[in-house]
């Protein structure tokens, strides 16, 4: 049987995600067993800073009776003296049942499954892909209202964020509308576009966020990244345009829910935390029960 990799949400078609999804929600229930990856080990390989991926895939393991093993930065491992990637992975793969990576680089996740000989989960490589956040984001989703044919509005730095990247492909198998907002020069990649045009996704960019707030169902904030610009100063000028306050969402559907992969900068007034619209922190607690399935998918 062949290793069961999760690479990117492009890997899955619509039944895969949505079983996937039903099974996080059962464990959501607390219906799973708390011993079911029990003497499995996962290595954890973050080659970049993380807080909610990393912890919630080592609290998922260890509610389900497995143990993490972890280097503690890329200083402290062989990359630093020079050993591949590809190297790291092989000898890995001797020690762990499953191996979770971040890296810096697009495109390293994938090289790790062709020389791992465990499955290799995709924790975000570069502006490439971050599957497991896609799943939790379609699962908060769901949790508010069916996906089919809803009206998403993606706001922020488009063009590196592989988190709006993964969702937008997933979103694209839901028959939902993509309405985008981003400063000139950071816009969706225009191949992710025709991409998604091809699959018959309807897309459409915005200069204003207010000129959709009041029809749109999501609003996925992503963090707009100061090192994208040439100066603070004019950071701060696209920054202040781009951020969401409760004098927007004033106008917003009242079913809107906005969503945030986190961290968060400045582009969410903390006024509305205790906004009816505000999922964001639920969103980061939804990535223990996807994991937790992505997990038993991937070493059943």
């Amino acid at each position: 049987m062949a290793t069961r990799h999760i690479i990117s949400i492009g890997d899955f078609d619509r039944q895969e995600i949505d079983r996937l999804l039903d099974h996080a929600a059962q464990i959501y229930k607390k219906k799973y067993n708390e011993n079911a990856l029990h003497g499995k080990i996962l290595a954890v390989l973050f080659f970049e800073p993380s807080t909610r991926t990393r912890m919630s895939f080592e609290s998922a393991m260890a509610r389900l009776g497995g143990t993490s093993l972890s280097v503690g930065s890329v200083e402290a491992c062989s990359m630093a003296k020079g050993e591949t990637l590809a190297d790291t992975i092989r000898v890995v793969s001797g020690y762990a049942d499953a191996i979770v990576i971040r890296h810096p680089k697009e495109g390293a996740a994938r090289l790790a499954a062709e020389f791992a000989t465990v499955p290799v989960i995709n924790a975000g490589d570069g502006a490439g892909q971050h599957p497991s956040q896609t799943l939790l984001d379609l699962y908060t989703i769901r949790q508010s209202m069916p996906i089919d044919g809803i009206d998403v509005a993606l706001i922020g730095d488009l063009r590196y964020g592989r988190t709006a990247h993964s969702l937008a492909s997933a979103l694209s198998l839901y028959n939902a509308r993509l309405h985008t907002i981003s400063p000139k020069g950071l816009e969706l990649p225009a191949t992710l576009v025709a991409d998604l045009q091809a699959k018959g996704m309807e897309i459409t960019e915005h200069d204003d966020i207010r000129e959709i707030i009041g029809m749109v169902d999501v609003l996925y904030v992503t963090r707009m990244q100061r090192e994208r610009f040439p100066d603070s100063a004019s950071y701060f000028n696209v920054a202040s345009s781009y951020r969401i306050t409760p004098e927007l969402l004033a106008g917003a559907n009242e079913n809107l829910i906005v969503l945030h992969p986190l961290p968060r900068v400045d582009e969410i007034d903390p006024r509305v935390d205790t906004s009816a619209h505000a999922r964001y922190f639920e969103q980061s607690r939804n990535g223990v029960p996807v994991r937790m399935a992505m997990l038993m998918d991937v070493l059943k």
